[in-house]
């Protein structure tokens, strides 16, 4: 019998998620059935849907249960299996959760090859937010050559591809982010054309200044302020793929200020911009095979590159998902469970 450390959600965060929100238990994971395998967790990636997941507002998937192990993506290592397909020793992509072990059905499980790329890539670059960049711009945004392609959160995992892939593609890609640190890993390391800072009191001038023909396609992630100064710089026929709007995922009220709808609803009809929402799974069946055969190419001839932010054991989950949410993290938030 093999015991796992889980986080499980003990009531529903107001607000910034609070310790008392949450609870760490020591519990024995059941015997595994035949088609499942016991895992061992290696990494945990923190990414910001986990805040909806908290919430029992009505979203695209159903909220976590209170008392029930918070989700999450994981790479784990297999321990003992039930099936021909995975042996001990395999590394794999699973859904394992906040928690040390789990016991998940075979059929969910992609297998890593640790020679090929590191296994923590498969929940960043090479993983859901590398594909949620990838599917939301290309098949939303469609990025022509020449075009200037802007994308918020641009050091975070899915904000940094969508502006190298726009590179990829022939378009001048501006990234926003918090913070000259992160504003020049953008143009130094990534490549980008221009950064801009959204913390700075000039912000709305540096973006000016940075898309002096406008904006084509907005990648967006956050929404709050840089929605609202983006919005004015958009070009006829731009495409706003809708991500995430993360500055809004703590908010306890509405927030303060005048109505601005009739203004973005007037910015949507005068320049006949498309907006729309997504949820990567929906492209997932059709298009995961050519990302990850894509994606692969470009991380090995350097021209997709990341970063990882790792926060070294599950009981530092909660600063680290904090710190997430606030935007503290530089590159992709991991949690390293075990070696």
């Amino acid at each position: 019998m093999t015991n796992t450390t889980r986080v499980v959600l003990a009531s529903r965060p107001h607000g910034e998620p609070k310790d008392s929100d949450f609870r760490f238990e020591d519990v024995a994971l059941p015997e595994p059935t035949p088609g499942e395998v016991v895992l061992q967790t290696l990494y945990l990636s923190l990414d910001p849907y986990m805040r909806g997941r908290m919430s029992a507002a009505k979203s695209y998937a159903p909220p976590v249960e209170i008392d029930d192990t918070m989700v999450g993506a994981t790479v784990s290592r297999v321990l003992q299996s039930t099936v021909d397909d995975f042996s001990e020793g395999d590394i794999v992509l699973g859904y394992g959760g906040w928690q040390t072990h789990s016991v998940e059905k075979a059929r969910y499980l992609r297998k890593l090859d640790p020679a090929t790329n590191p296994p923590s890539t498969a929940l960043g670059v090479l993983g859901m937010p590398g594909f949620t960049a990838y599917s939301g711009l290309l098949t939303i945004g469609t990025p022509q050559p020449g075009e200037t392609v802007v994308v918020a959160a641009a050091a975070g995992p899915v904000g940094s591809a969508v502006g190298q892939i726009a590179k990829i593609k022939g378009a001048r890609a501006v990234g926003i982010a918090g913070g000259p640190d992160k504003v020049q890993y953008l143009i130094d390391e990534l490549g980008f054309d221009a950064a801009v800072d959204h913390r700075a009191d000039d912000f709305a001038e540096q973006l000016k200044a940075a898309t002096p023909d406008g904006i084509d396609v907005y990648f967006e992630n956050v929404g709050g302020n840089v929605f609202d100064q983006v919005i004015r710089r958009m070009n006829l026929y731009g495409r706003i793929p809708v991500c995430g709007l993360v500055a809004n995922y703590n908010l306890t009220s509405l927030p303060e200020g005048p109505d601005r709808t009739g203004q973005l609803m007037n910015a949507v009809l005068v320049k006949s911009l498309t907006i729309r929402g997504f949820i990567q799974t929906e492209f997932a069946g059709e298009q995961m095979p050519q990302f990850l055969d894509e994606a692969s190419g470009w991380v090995a001839d350097g021209s997709l590159k990341y970063r990882e932010d790792i926060t070294d054991g599950l009981d530092n989950v909660l600063d680290a998902f904090r710190g997430l949410l606030a935007g503290r993290n530089f590159g992709k938030a991991v949690v390293k469970v075990a070696d």
